[in-house]
């Protein structure tokens, strides 16, 4: 798993510390070997209340996952209309 976290101290990573950050790393970057790893140690329905909670991760990832659990995908944030602000020199008018 460590090429997966190039950016970050491996060694000082924590199974249950970091779960969120691993397993967001896995789902948006991993393989079927790191998948596998990662069903060892974590329970399926915290992929997808990450999957469901989540705004952070790609598009094509939040697309996979949706359709691998049978989600919703407007339950989905990251599927959905991104937030745009209008400017305030903009009006209605």
């Amino acid at each position: 798993m460590k090429p997966l976290f190039w950016d970050v101290d491996f060694a000082s990573l924590s199974l249950e510390k970091s779960r969120g950050f691993i397993l967001k790393r896995i789902i948006d970057r991993g393989d079927t070997l790191a998948y596998d790893w990662m069903k060892d140690r974590y329970h399926v329905d915290e992929i997808k209340i990450l999957v469901l909670s989540s705004r952070d991760l790609s598009r094509k990832t939040a697309n996979f996952w949706s359709k691998y659990f049978g989600l919703d995908p407007n339950t989905v944030p990251c599927l959905l209309k991104p937030y745009t602000r209008i400017p305030y020199w903009v009006s209605d008018n």
